[in-house]
């Protein structure tokens, strides 16, 4: 099995493939799409970047379990699941050493005996696995299957190297932009239940000649009572108190 971070025989052509399925993935992230659409952009495009790929998939490790995130073709669902009901292949092996892997079928079967068997089945001859890491809480692998007999080479290794250095600082990227969306969506949401408790509470201070604190607790109690949301119960109260429709 060959481990290297590979960096000779990259010419220009390589880089422009790397260019453009960097754009698709910063163009995915400027959409806001979410994760599993730009990482199956990830993988679509590491065919087109890598010569000899046929399929890939992308494993992702969810609280220390292995899980293929995105894939290229349905086969590899099962080549991916025998590696992660076993603990052990190729695209495990970079996950967890976050080191490059190139090997061919045979190699494996020395290696990792059970999960070179599904490979077989479908006709994989090769595999090369890079690790890939997204943000502190998503890193997996970037695993491709070559269907072909002559296998990956030092070339094919430097490539992929170079594709998941350039895909991890536009996720990370990305990563940070639906961080910043999520995080205002959620400050609209509490600014807007603000708004509408508020609304309530002035309703019931009016109506009963109440302090503020009295209001809420009011509010509070119908809530515990009726089993909603607080924010459900000052949308109903107000709509009932001013004849407006709730739907």
């Amino acid at each position: 099995m060959e481990r290297q971070s590979a960096g000779q025989g990259v010419r220009l052509d390589h880089i422009d493939d790397v260019t453009r399925a960097l754009a698709a993935v910063i163009g995915s992230s400027e959409r806001g799409d979410d994760l599993p659409i730009m990482l199956k952009l990830v993988s679509e495009h590491a065919v087109r970047v890598v010569p000899g790929v046929d399929m890939v998939s992308v494993t992702l490790l969810n609280n220390g379990l292995p899980e293929t995130a995105a894939c290229t073709d349905d086969v590899v669902l099962n080549i991916d699941a025998d590696q992660h009901r076993t603990g052990a292949g190729p695209c495990i092996e970079a996950a967890s050493t976050g080191k490059t892997i190139r090997v061919k079928v045979t190699e494996a079967e020395r290696l990792w005996p059970d999960f070179v068997a599904s490979a077989r089945s479908v006709g994989v001859h090769s595999y090369l696995c890079a690790p890939l890491v997204v943000d502190s809480e998503h890193a997996g692998a970037l695993s491709l299957y070559g269907l072909h007999a002559y296998g990956f080479l030092e070339i094919h290794a430097a490539l992929v190297e170079l594709y998941t250095t350039a895909v991890e600082a536009a996720l990370a990227g990305a990563a940070r932009y639906l961080a910043a969306r999520d995080l205002a969506a959620q400050l609209r949401s509490a600014l807007d239940s603000r708004a509408v408790i508020d609304q309530a509470k002035g309703i019931l201070m009016a109506v009963h000649r109440i302090t503020e604190d009295e209001a809420f607790r009011l509010l509070v109690e119908r809530s515990q009572r009726e089993q909603r949301k607080l924010r459900e119960v000052a949308v109903r109260f107000v709509a009932e108190s001013t004849g407006a429709r709730t739907d």
